[in-house]
């Protein structure tokens, strides 16, 4: 549904976007993620059709943005970031003038306009005008012209901004759903929003992709994927666990994590990281690592109060291939 192919975009001297290119399907929510300044926005804006490329080609629907505009924005419903309307019209108003501006009239306009304000929540505040909202929602107002015609393809930018915790996991709920039937991308710097609601993401960095799978691929890039962790009783155990289980076969090394005083607290905890393949997988022996680690412990006569296996952390990921001094707006 949405097809990004070399995507460049320049700004005077400032390359903006550098051959971005990748692909939504119908029944896909893809995760634009990125620091700020990564070029999440502008690429959205590109995919829109509300800024020119450079160069490169975005096609939506199998429509070429560039070329035949008017077929691929009626498939989109889009919205911007900070979630521009008229703040002199009412919610009803705003909402009637972009079903008008859709095409829709009659019984037609009326269920859409009905069907957006309750799925977005707004019957509280229809009447009201939108500058008298508070920024939920004025939010909410936004994202229910985005869906107001039912396209095929959403477009999203920070779509939980300014949301309270409730509303914000119904937006991503809402997300959701609406990704099982049509293709959605939508940009956000908020990682736990990649795992409520995506089925893939692409990181963004200065402007080029440098990560592309779903949550648990990229989950899975993170140095303490597929670690064991293993808390024991006993303050004399530290030394010689970190010892023993860093030689068993499947692992790399291991190491005492910071915590309680073991003296005091009387327990430690150790974490084991695997052996990985020359293309950063974990092998065979490391895979069996949490079997290995039990077997350690009860040989050595080591008192178990805790052993788990991670899945890595995006965070960790994230931040291992994003550059902190981006500077591309």
């Amino acid at each position: 549904m949405i097809r990004v192919e070399n995507l460049v975009k320049q700004f005077g001297a400032k390359r903006a976007v550098n051959g971005i290119s990748f692909t939504v399907e119908r029944g896909e929510v893809l995760g634009l993620l990125g620091p700020n300044g990564a070029g999440k926005s502008t690429t959205m804006r590109i995919i829109t059709g509300f800024y020119p490329a450079t160069s490169g080609r975005v096609t939506v629907g199998g429509h070429d943005v560039a070329v035949d505009p008017i077929r691929a924005k009626a498939l989109i419903g889009y919205l911007p970031e900070s979630a521009p309307s008229y703040a002199d019209m009412t919610v009803q108003g705003f909402l009637s003038f972009i079903a008008d501006l859709r095409g829709l009239s009659g019984s037609a306009k009326k269920a859409a306009v009905h069907g957006a304000v309750e799925t977005c929540l707004l019957e509280s505040v229809l009447h009201q005008p939108i500058d008298t909202l508070s920024k939920g929602y004025r939010h909410r107002t936004c994202l229910a012209q985005a869906i107001l015609h039912d396209p095929d393809v959403l477009v999203l930018d920070e779509p939980t901004d300014g949301l309270d915790p409730n509303q914000k996991h119904a937006a991503r709920e809402l997300i959701r759903r609406m990704g099982e039937r049509k293709a959605i991308v939508f940009s956000t710097h908020i990682l736990e929003e990649v795992e409520a609601a995506c089925t893939r993401a692409v990181i963004i960095d200065r402007g080029s992709v440098v990560a592309n799978g779903t949550p648990a691929e990229l989950k899975a890039r993170s140095a303490t994927a597929g670690c064991v962790r293993v808390t024991l009783a006993g303050a004399g155990a530290a030394d010689a666990a970190v010892s023993q289980l860093g030689q068993l076969p499947g692992a790399e090394r291991a190491e005492l994590l910071p915590g309680a005083d073991p003296a005091v607290d009387g327990r430690v905890t150790v974490r084991v990281y695997p052996k990985r393949e020359g293309n950063g997988a974990i092998g065979a022996a490391g895979a069996a690592l949490t079997v290995a680690v039990a077997q350690a412990a009860q040989a050595g006569g080591w008192q178990v109060q805790a052993l788990s296996t991670e899945e890595g952390r995006l965070e960790d990921v994230f931040r291992s291939i994003t550059l902190p001094d981006t500077v591309v707006q």
